[in-house]
């Protein structure tokens, strides 16, 4: 069976969208508000019956295998002149924005994610959380928000969790409940389904556009100062190994992306993640993907795997998407054995919680390394550690910037270089603050002055 027709077969309505009637004061408001509600219900129960009927003849009317081996635009548009010609036919009394969400409904089922689609065209939506097939959430600008977006049932929410996941070579039912993946665009996506998930599959998606964020748009918003991202290029272009830290949503692999772009495009670089979401600008690009283990539980690739793999394929910069595991070893190891200019995230939140967190990582590969063993290894390997918070008001910001400088006696020592220091609540509910200096100057700066990078002296002046 042709994949069109099974996804037509699967079809018998589409999404539906059904408007929230405010309750008002007033009785004469009240069964105004109800009538309208009751008009709307009817109208997508129309509209729902009607794409059905399309559904249904699309299937007997189309040769769907010749669709499938043309051009995909070819197909969208043969099959929309077949829908408009059987709305011709069934002589609905449709408007002309009635007609057009039919057809682009039947579009989105063959060809995209079904009821998604509208949510993943926008592009002030940076989260989609999808709690059940009753219930849709999004997030623009760091706050969340209900939508009016529905799927029929659970099962045409499996139908689209299975779609997304089939295309990256992953599978997800009652043995492998749980699935991490991508869409095309790098979009991160974690789908959780029964009987793990209590109240039906649970699918979200954390949007990464196509043009991703560059460092000059991170210091437009007020992320970071143009200072601290003249410390953080030259520190990447030094080939310094970074820690990019920070709690979750707090926009650390957007960070990672920039500071992925200040390496020369004349290195080979290899990334190592669990579900591809770095998007590199450079064209020496090796990308290397996990593997979850297959339905007899074998084959599983992981982190470490991969890290160890990186090094013999001759990389310039190793960069990991997350570390969170036993790969912590390799990668402190890597970096201590000539790999310099590493990147990598971890989630924790605050730099000195980053540096417990990577021992306690170091400690589950079982290797018996003493504390102040494990503790001498990160403080040689890592430089810097900058740390990203979420805001209250939905903002990234770069939170501190932190140098690793030894140790003393079995404690590693940091200097804080930047900081950002909250004020107060503006009057729109904004976190209010400042970046400022320290006062002390770090002392990588020998090393990237050998890199030709002379900042100015009173970068670091605390005013």
């Amino acid at each position: 069976m042709s994949v069109l027709k099974e996804r037509l077969e699967q079809m018998t309505q589409g999404a539906t969208y059904r408007p929230q009637a405010s309750v008002n004061a007033g009785s004469n408001n009240s069964l105004r508000t109800g009538s309208i509600s009751v008009r709307a219900q009817e109208i997508n129960s129309d509209l729902a019956e009607l794409k059905g009927r399309v559904h249904r003849i699309l299937i007997n009317r189309l040769d769907l295998a010749k669709l499938e081996k043309a051009d995909p635009q070819v197909m969208q548009i043969e099959v929309r002149r077949a829908i408009e010609r059987i709305l011709d036919e069934e002589n609905a009394p449709l408007s002309g924005l009635e007609r057009e969400r039919v057809q682009t409904d039947v579009i989105n089922e063959l060809f995209g994610l079904g009821p998604l689609e509208p949510l993943l065209d926008d592009k002030s939506i940076s989260d989609i959380l999808v709690n059940g097939a009753k219930q849709v959430y999004v997030e623009r600008k760091g706050k969340l928000e209900k939508t009016d977006i529905e799927f029929r049932d659970d099962a045409h929410l499996m139908q689209i969790i299975d779609r997304i996941v089939s295309r990256i070579g992953r599978r997800v039912d009652e043995s492998s409940p749980m699935v991490d993946a991508r869409l095309k665009d790098g979009s991160r996506v974690n789908a959780i389904i029964p009987p793990l998930a209590l109240d039906g599959p649970m699918l979200s998606i954390r949007r990464f556009g196509t043009d991703p964020l560059k460092i000059k748009d991170l210091i437009a918003l007020n992320a970071l100062t143009p200072e601290l991202a003249q410390l953080v290029e030259a520190s990447v272009k030094s080939r310094l190994n970074i820690l990019v830290s920070g709690g979750t949503g707090a926009g650390k692999t957007t960070l990672l992306n920039c500071l992925s772009g200040f390496i020369p495009h004349d290195e080979r670089i290899v990334t190592i993640e669990d579900s591809a979401e770095l998007i590199i600008q450079q064209p020496h690009v090796v990308r290397l993907e996990t593997r979850p283990p297959n339905i007899e539980g074998k084959g599983e690739i992981t982190i470490r795997h991969l890290v160890k793999n990186s090094l013999r394929m001759r990389p310039e910069r190793i960069i990991i998407g997350e570390v969170r595991s036993d790969e912590a070893v390799d990668m402190l190891q890597a970096m201590n054995t000539g790999h310099d200019g590493c990147l990598a995230t971890v989630h924790s939140n605050t730099p000195r919680d980053a540096l417990s967190r990577l021992e306690t990582m170091m400690a589950m590969a079982n290797l018996r390394i003493s504390e102040k063993g494990m503790r001498q290894q990160i403080s040689s390997a890592i430089n810097l550690i900058v740390q990203c918070a979420r805001m209250n008001d939905g903002s990234r910001k770069v939170t501190h910037v932190s140098e690793i400088i030894g140790m003393e006696g079995e404690i590693i020592t940091m200097q804080e270089i930047f900081k950002f220091t909250r004020t107060g609540v503006g009057p729109k509910g904004e976190v209010l603050g400042a970046f400022k200096p320290t006062g002390i100057r770090p002392r990588c700066s020998d090393r990237l002055e050998s890199y030709g990078f002379r900042l100015p002296a009173n970068m670091f002046d605390n005013f």
